[in-house]
């Protein structure tokens, strides 16, 4: 599961979780041997560590295809990455007694759906990739006459490794599988630290995403009466449901263990076309490498990527303090309460859902949700979640508490963005101003170039093309690609004279036409720098690009300030919902759902919907796949006052077929990717009368929805209707080749041990290889496999002690003639029990990280955390009344604190209609100021004393800027008893620069800006 920017927030709001790793460093010495570490040693993180588990297609990804080196020239370079990469991981944490190494295997189909589009969309971006080689190939043959170095066709038109090779049932996968079972028995054999480990490889045809069989196989150990609830383990891995995923298993001791990606140090500019350092695909000039060192090996190293630690035991820790409710009906728990807080986490962003239009994590959406379930939980009478199961009553709170902040969120939403555009903005104009100011660039204006008014009077003007000019620069891809917005930056950075000259170029330009036109431009075999230009000119034409010098009369400028076309005149996507203005939820069902939008229905059967994939989402997460076919049906969440009688909903889920590997490539590979697939497959995808030809469409559309991003847009593609792919897919079947059907079968875990370790080995050669054999599997032992649950099975053709080979070409290792290591085939362990949300017993926590400061610093973020759209915070005592001391009830058939009756509807929502919180009826919780009512200035006589006025409506001051009134609670009428005033008149302030004082007696703190502090409580008065 994806959560962006999850694990930035988790840092950023628990700062402790995270610490650096540390990491010994293989010695070089002065003739160039190299000697290893000896991971044999104690750690020197300062603990040792029973378990690591890799989730491979983390490190495999970065090693097929790097960002910061260039990219391995074959599958089997990309092999011995993988190894090196994988070894490194392997040192740093040590593991005593497993490493298990999982691979993603065949996914749900839930998952499938956000594969097709990742998979859709990588095509479409390397298919763009090509065409740029090809134009800047095309240039470069124009620029050199005709005539291109061999050494430059070669870089330019390499063709980059297809990144969508990285599915199951591909021949890479295949090869991926076999040189992993070589390096980890090449390791059981010659690495003295690996001795008396076990090893666990899950590859490809082992169905399951990767991280989640790692926290199948958890889940059954825990399930084990030998297991030691004090195993230290290690999770490496790259997605943010990591860590959600190391709070489910409710073992404390748990790492995750990844790379420092916000550390820019050593990364380096890295091309995307060439492959080769220095520069950037911007820049590329197609030219051919320049070895570094005799035998190109300085560029071959690269600075190392520093690793980081997240603790899940210090999250816990933070969890707890920050989840804390005093005064429950019943006694609190933990672990149900880390469930809960993990379940209010998918709202706002996973693989298998869209997140809801009113939550985002960088907007502390997950903030928000923890202040509805803290302010409901006494009322809800338990937790939301049991042992991976969702109670949909209690659920209802949740999503009534934020269906009456919809409104005010999607208003301070659209503010802020406006208030960062026009920031943005005004710091660009800043810029320009500063390039052409004064004396040093100033842009105080003191000093004036005499032409940023225009040509001085009596000026004789000549055509730019009369002066002698010198060779052009080199062709970049830049030019290629971004030849219509250079222009316009270069217009945006000249003077007026500059401008002026450049149209009056253009203007003559236009005249001498006929006299270009008649010209060949292969007249010649040296292609003259003139003819280059008009040639460049034409392209932008042809794009029409009316903002080019030379395509536009100039207009007279009458002002003092140049008249300067402003750079980057590409406008924002229009959005059409507007989110924040009356209608939009009408609007959104129209155009995202083409739908009536008085289709009051349609929008809770979408709802409905969603709840089923939470129920999903959360069972995964803690239990396993609840079912391999369940899908959300839609590429849009609804809005959560959509969500009603959930208490009436009865979930259930099917287990269904688990789909085969090459079902899978044709659901989520495109056309273009099908060298992915045996030959037999592809007609299915390029003919035009396939019967799943609409499967795959070459061009698609990609909606923002909202966003600035295209990669954060919504791909808008066919969901696959599965008996009709399997209709077609399964009479190409018996096409297939001995050795495509081996790759579209289901494959086995595979566990690997070295003599080393002689309990164990010698239980299974004596039941599988001995003369007192018994049959092909048996029950493991835990106390002869150190703690290992578990079946083994001998695997069919396997003898041990043979020799072990290296499985590809160019032997880059070695073979080894006798193989000390043992090959079986391993099952979990089976149990009728269900993963509990529990410590076991016997566990020993690992001692506190939080100290007295930290806990209090949590304390008072959790009292005003997400409480920025209403609500007051809990426990502050120094309000009317002694502060909101109660939480605020939004459980079914109630309508929150001071509200005697139902919410009124509105047009756009039916009648279930948003709450009446002062957006569409600023006066219907408040009768307004007394006529021409002015407030006292700051400092005189009866500011800030008494009880303070009620706030002014929307339309006079706005409150929080967005018409939500300050201190209201989610609207509910808090604001007669704590609400600021409204600022005083502008005139009424301190003279600009002189420091304001407040009144004897009062804090400087309470009269904060209106508007400003925005994630705070904002209001004026404690």
């Amino acid at each position: 599961m994806g959560i962006p920017a999850a694990f930035r927030w988790l840092s950023t709001k628990y700062p402790k979780i995270i610490s650096p790793v540390v990491e010994d460093q293989p010695m070089v010495m002065d003739d160039g041997t190299v000697i290893p570490v000896d991971t044999t040693r104690t750690n020197p993180n300062g603990e040792e560590f029973d378990n690591l588990y890799l989730d491979m297609n983390g490190i495999v990804h970065p090693c097929s295809h790097p960002e910061d080196r260039p990219a391995p020239k074959d599958e089997e370079e990309m092999m011995v990455e993988i190894f090196k990469y994988t070894e490194r991981v392997v040192n740093m944490v040590r593991p005593r007694k497993l490493l298990m190494i999982a691979v993603d295997g065949v996914a749900p189909r839930a998952k499938m759906n956000q594969q097709r589009s990742r998979r859709f969309r990588a095509a479409q971006e390397a298919k763009e990739k090509e065409d740029d080689k090809i134009q800047l190939l095309q240039l470069l043959k124009q620029q050199n006459g005709g005539v291109l170095k061999q050494e430059s066709i070669e870089t330019v038109t390499k063709k980059a490794f297809d990144s969508n090779s990285i599915t199951p049932g591909t021949p890479f996968m295949d090869i991926l599988a076999s040189s992993l079972r070589y390096w980890c028995a090449y390791k059981l054999n010659t690495d003295p630290a690996w001795a008396k480990m076990k090893v666990i490889i899950s590859d490809a045809t082992v169905p399951g995403e990767g991280e989640h069989k790692i926290m199948e196989f958890v889940r059954s150990q825990r399930s084990s009466p030998e297991h030691d609830p004090n195993t230290r383990h290690v999770i490496y891995g790259l997605d943010a449901d990591l860590i959600m995923l190391g709070l489910a298993t409710h073992e404390p001791h748990f790492r995750v263990l990844r790379e420092d990606v916000f550390a820019q140090e050593g990364k380096v500019r890295m091309c995307k076309l060439c492959g080769q350092k220095g520069h950037d695909e911007r820049a590329c000039k197609g030219e051919a490498k320049e070895k570094d060192g005799e035998f190109d090996e300085k560029d071959k190293a690269h600075p190392l990527k520093p690793f980081i630690w997240l603790h899940v035991s210090v999250l816990r820790e933070y969890l707890a303090v920050e989840l804390d409710v005093p005064g429950l009906p019943f006694r609190f728990d933990l672990e149900r309460a880390i469930d809960d807080w993990v379940f209010m986490c998918f709202f706002v962003g996973n693989d298998f859902l869209p997140h809801l239009p009113s939550l985002e994590i960088r907007e502390n959406g997950i903030d928000t949700l923890m202040a509805i379930w803290k302010d409901n939980l006494p009322h809800m009478g338990g937790y939301v979640t049991k042992d991976g199961h969702v109670d949909l009553e209690r659920a209802q709170y949740i999503m009534n508490g934020l269906a009456k902040q919809e409104d005010a969120i999607f208003k301070r939403r659209k503010e802020t963005e406006d208030r960062r555009e026009a920031g943005f903005k005004r710091r660009k104009l800043q810029q320009q101003n500063n390039s052409r100011g004064g004396y040093g660039g100033n842009g105080r204006g003191q000093y004036r170039n005499p032409e940023s008014n225009g040509p001085p009077a009596g000026l004789a003007l000549h055509p730019i093309s009369s002066f002698p000019s010198d060779l052009p620069k080199a062709i970049t891809h830049d030019m290629v690609v971004n030849r219509g917005s250079v222009q316009q930056a270069n217009v945006a950075n000249k003077s007026a004279a500059s401008v002026l000259k450049s149209q009056i170029q253009g203007l003559m330009a236009e005249a001498s036409k006929p006299a270009a036109a008649s010209e060949d431009p292969n007249s010649s075999p040296q292609t003259p720098a003139s003819a280059l230009g008009k040639r460049k000119a034409s392209l932008l034409e042809a794009e029409g690009d009316a903002s080019t010098p030379g395509t536009s009369t100039p207009e007279p400028n009458t002002s003092n300030t140049p008249n300067t076309p402003s750079a980057g005149t590409e406008e924002a996507p229009v959005d059409s919902v507007r989110l924040w203005e009356e209608g939009y939820a009408d609007r959104y069902y129209q155009q995202k759902f083409h739908v009536d939008p008085k289709d009051i229905e349609f929008r809770h059967k979408v709802a409905r919907a969603y709840v089923e994939g939470l129920a999903w989402v959360l069972r995964y997460y803690f239990q396993g796949c609840p079912s391999w076919e369940w899908y959300y049906p839609y590429h849009y969440a609804p809005f959560a006052a959509d969500f009603v009688d959930l208490g009436k909903m009865t979930i259930n889920f099917e287990k269904g077929r688990i789909s085969r590997p090459f079902e899978q490539l044709m659901s989520v590979l495109p056309a273009a990717s099908r060298h992915s697939l045996p030959e037999v497959f592809h007609e299915l995808m390029t003919e035009e009368d396939s019967e799943i030809i609409d499967f795959y469409p070459e061009d698609f559309e990609v909606d923002l929805n909202g966003k600035k991003m295209a990669w954060q847009g919504v791909a808008l593609l066919p969901f696959i209707d599965m008996p009709r792919l399997l209709a077609a897919v399964e009479g190409k079947y018996p096409l297939l080749s001995p050795e495509d059907q081996a790759r579209n079968a289901m494959g086995k875990d595979v566990l690997l041990l070295s003599d080393a370790h002689p309990l164990l080995y010698d239980e299974i050669t004596s039941n599988f290889y001995s003369k007192k054999q018994g049959g092909t599997s048996f029950k493991l032992n835990p106390r002869a496999s150190d703690g290992l649950a578990g079946k083994v099975e001998k695997v069919e053709g396997y003898l041990p002690h043979g020799s072990l080979v290296y499985p590809l070409q160019r032997n880059a290792m070695p073979d080894v003639e006798y193989d000390r290591s043992l090959s079986v085939h391993y099952e979990f362990p089976s149990t009728s029990h269900v993963h509990k949300s529990m410590l076991l017993r016997g566990l020993k926590l690992p001692p506190p990280v939080l100290d007295r400061t930290d806990i209090e610093v949590v304390k008072g973020k959790a009292q005003r955390g997400g409480r920025s759209y209403g609500g007051a915070p809990l426990g502050r005592s120094n309000y009317h009344n002694g502060g909101r001391q109660q939480p605020i009830n939004y459980g079914p058939g109630s309508y929150g604190p001071g509200s005697h009756g139902p919410r009124h509807g509105r047009p756009d929502r039916g009648s279930y209609g948003p709450p009446s919180n002062g957006y569409n009826n600023p006066q219907a919780s408040y009768g307004g100021p007394p006529p021409n009512w002015q407030p006292p200035a700051p400092g005189l006589p009866g500011f800030g004393t008494g009880v303070p006025p009620p706030p002014p409506p929307a339309h006079v001051y706005g409150g929080d800027r967005y018409g939500n009134t300050q201190g209201q609670g989610y609207g509910q009428g808090y604001g007669s008893q704590y609400g600021a005033p409204p600022p005083p008149p502008r005139g009424n302030y301190p003279p600009r620069g002189q420091q304001y004082h407040p009144p004897p007696g009062q804090d400087r703190r309470d009269y904060r800006s209106h508007g400003g502090d925005r994630g705070r409580d904002n209001r004026g008065y404690r």
